[in-house]
C-alpha cells in the first residue's frame, strides 16, 4: 500500500473533533504530508449527546471523505478513514458498505460493550478489504487481544495490531504512542503486519 493523501478521523461517541488522540495524529501525519480533515458527527454539532442513528453516522464518513478527496484533488481510495471508538466502528462500516478507501485506522475498536462479548459488532468485517490497522490498549473492557484477534481473522485485507501495553479503552496519556503508531503504519513503506 502507498501512503494515502489524506487521511478522515472521527472521534468516539462521547467526544468531538478536538478529542486529544486525534489531535496528536493529525499533527503526527501533517508533518509527514498527508492532509487530515477530523469531522464531528452531526448530533455532537448539534449539541446532542446522544449518537445519531449508524446511517447517518456513515453518510457523514463518506461526505467527509468525499469532500477531502475533492479539497486536495484526489479520489477516494486515496483517503484512509478512521478513528477512535465508535468513529472507528462507523469508518469501517462505511468501507464495508462500499465506500472506497486507502487504508482503516482503528484506534480503540469497541469490539463489544463491556461485560458483553455476545454482543459483538463485526458482522461487517467480512465485506472489509482494505488495509487495517488496529490500535488497542491490552486492558480495554471492549474487547480483549484474544477476542480482536480472532474476530479481525475475517477481514479480507491485511490486518494490523498494535498493542499499548496497561492501556484502556481510553488509552489516557497514551496520545503520543497511538499518534506514532498510526504514522509509522501509515507513512513506512517498509511496515510488516502483526
Amino acid at each position: 500500500m502507498t501512503m494515502p493523501k489524506g487521511l478522515v478521523l472521527t472521534p468516539g461517541a462521547s467526544a468531538g473533533r478536538d478529542q486529544s488522540a486525534l489531535v496528536a495524529i493529525d499533527e503526527a501525519l501533517t508533518k509527514e504530508g498527508v492532509e487530515v480533515e477530523r469531522v464531528d458527527f452531526p448530533y455532537r454539532l448539534a449539541g446532542r449527546r446522544a449518537p445519531d442513528r449508524p446511517a447517518v453516522l456513515v453518510d457523514t464518513v463518506v461526505q467527509a471523505a468525499t469532500a477531502l478527496a475533492g479539497r486536495i484533488g484526489t479520489t477516494t481510495d486515496q483517503i484512509a478513514l478512521g478513528g477512535r471508538s465508535m468513529g472507528g466502528r462507523m469508518c469501517s462500516v462505511a468501507v464495508a458498505e462500499g465506500q472506497p478507501a486507502a487504508a482503516l485506522v482503528l484506534v480503540s475498536y469497541p469490539l463489544h460493550p463491556p461485560g458483553r462479548p455476545e454482543r459483538s459488532r463485526t458482522e461487517h468485517f467480512d465485506a472489509i478489504e482494505v488495509p487495517c490497522l488496529f490500535v488497542s490498549g491490552t486492558r480495554d473492557a471492549f474487547g480483549t487481544r484474544e477476542e480482536l484477534e480472532a474476530a479481525t481473522a475475517a477481514i479480507q485485507g491485511p490486518v494490523t495490531h498494535m498493542w499499548i501495553e496497561g492501556g484502556d479503552h481510553g488509552l489516557r496519556r497514551k496520545d503520543e504512542e497511538v499518534a506514532s503508531l498510526v504514522r509509522s503504519w501509515l507513512c513506512d513503506a517498509d511496515r510488516v503486519g502483526t
